[in-house]
């Protein structure tokens, strides 16, 4: 079943289909990282966690590689109702 879910966290990333919180942007900035980082290590990466005990959804954690293929990144998301990761 995660890889299942990998890949549609993926595609959704590939497609453009994710919102970005402000939180998100501000771990991003004292990271040094920028949105195509975060692209990157979702599509090198693996499901690493996912977490179910949260009323609002499922939980995704999400470790892979930044573009210079060497940083380690950590992603967590969830889908929204609609369908936006």
């Amino acid at each position: 079943m995660s890889t299942r879910i990998l890949q549609r966290i993926q595609t959704a990333i590939a497609n453009g289909e994710y919102d970005v919180t402000i939180h998100a942007v501000e771990e991003m900035a004292e990271d040094g990282l920028d949105i195509f980082d975060v692209e990157a290590a979702i599509a090198s990466g693996n499901l690493i966690k996912t977490e179910t005990d949260d009323p609002r959804g499922a939980r995704y954690t999400i470790v892979g590689t930044a573009v210079d293929a060497r940083t380690r990144v950590g992603v967590v998301g969830r889908f929204q109702e609609t369908g936006i990761f």
